[in-house]
């Protein structure tokens, strides 16, 4: 007569039939959990009716500045002879020889550019040369006195101005004390922020004359080159404007130390833009540099080779760069595989700790016993397959078996 022992060590769940479905749904709810933990913000397009100036809409790239020439400079500086013309807030002195009551010291030209003569009344002065004044005086004059002398002096000249605007110290009017010229008024703006660093100097800067001619001067050819031929004259009521340094960037992208914006110091090419950037990481590709430039909605994608360029010394492809241009240097292939699996790994991770789970508790037996016919279950810890029958297997659980007497 035989009697059958039946030995357990692990958990009694794994054999009550009635409990395997309950714990099926418990697990299967638990992977929803963490999938769900796994989402992220998803916004869905929408569009709704607004007004014409709230629509979206693409930036345009702007207008290249060309930088005057020495002749186009040449070509719009005044050649006639320099003479300085009254206006509102200059002060005047008239002198009438032998004349005290006609003489006065200090008249202010008045905003809308008369003056006030005794015996004489308002004249209009604006834009007149002193000579052109004093021959006025004396001809109205001359009906009340035989052959008066009159003396126009200036005392204090405030027609020969100029406005300067942008990144200088002292924006704001300027009187030149003469003739004016860019290089004055600069000096007489204060010149570059103390605030600013050698990286941000002054690199151009516009005239705007009248209400169509706007002059772009190249300031590094003028103060580091010294070409004088750029030393444009400035004529009275010119606005001398000097950009941010912060208004042209290009942008670097990809496989690079320090990615982001850069602002253009001077003349800017794609080495350049790149060693601001930190240079290049391991993950690299340097014979996949892209330039892209836009041109309207649509733009330019240009290939370069740095690789050639580093290893030849080939440097027709070290193009000049623009404002807002895009660098993008390209992953290598390996540099790609390797963010795959970086991103596979993780949910290798979940799958890995939901199986677990299951084998804890004696749902993947159940599923393997309904499938394939196999009892037992995994050691988790050894990865040993604990198998149930007359024979035993050794592991770290002991399963079931028949025993004689």
């Amino acid at each position: 007569m035989y009697r059958t022992t039946e030995y357990i060590t692990f958990n009694p769940i794994f054999y009550n039939h009635r409990m395997v479905k309950p714990m099926m749904i418990v697990f299967f709810a638990f992977c929803f959990v963490l999938l769900a933990a796994c989402s992220s913000i998803s916004p869905m397009p929408s569009r709704t009716t607004t007004a014409p100036e709230k629509n979206f809409k693409a930036e345009l790239p702007k207008k290249t500045q060309v930088f005057a020439t020495p002749e186009k400079i040449e070509a719009v500086s005044p050649h006639e002879a320099y003479q300085y013309r009254l206006g509102p807030g200059d002060f005047v002195n008239i002198l009438v020889w032998h004349r005290p009551e006609l003489s006065q010291e200090n008249i202010v030209v008045s905003p809308d550019g008369f003056i006030t003569v005794p015996r004489v009344g308002s004249i209009n002065v604006i834009n007149r040369t002193p000579e052109e004044v004093q021959n006025m005086i004396t001809l109205k004059l001359e009906n009340l006195y035989i052959k008066p002398e009159v003396t126009i002096r200036v005392h204090e000249f405030h027609n020969n101005k100029a406005f300067v605007l942008g990144r200088v110290s002292k924006p704001g009017v300027i009187n030149f004390p003469g003739k004016g010229t860019l290089l004055e008024a600069l000096a007489l703006a204060g010149g570059l922020p103390t605030d600013q660093t050698k990286e941000n100097a002054l690199t151009k800067c516009a005239i705007i004359r009248g209400n169509d001619t706007v002059i772009w001067i190249d300031l590094q050819d003028l103060l580091k080159n010294g070409n004088m031929a750029l030393n444009s004259p400035i004529r009275n009521n010119d606005v001398i404007y000097i950009p941010e340094a912060t208004d042209e960037l290009v942008y670097v992208m990809g496989e690079v130390v320090t990615p982001g914006a850069i602002q253009i110091r001077g003349e800017m090419n794609v080495l350049k833009a790149i060693m601001l950037a930190g240079g290049m990481n391991k993950q690299a590709n340097p014979e996949k540099v892209f330039i892209v430039r836009q041109q309207s909605l649509k733009g330019d994608v240009i290939k370069v080779d740095l690789r050639n360029l580093l290893e030849r010394g080939d440097f027709s492809q070290n193009f000049s760069l623009l404002s807002n241009d895009i660098v993008f240097v390209s992953p290598s292939g390996m540099a790609k595989f390797n963010y795959a699996l970086e991103k596979l790994l993780p949910s290798l991770n979940v799958l890995s700790l939901g199986t677990t789970t299951a084998e804890s508790f004696g749902i993947m037996a159940k599923l393997r016993s309904q499938l394939w016919g196999q009892s037992g279950f995994v050691n988790t810890n050894t990865g040993v397959t604990i198998s149930t029958g007359t024979t035993t297997t050794t592991g770290t659980s002991t399963a079931t078996g028949t025993t004689g007497q």
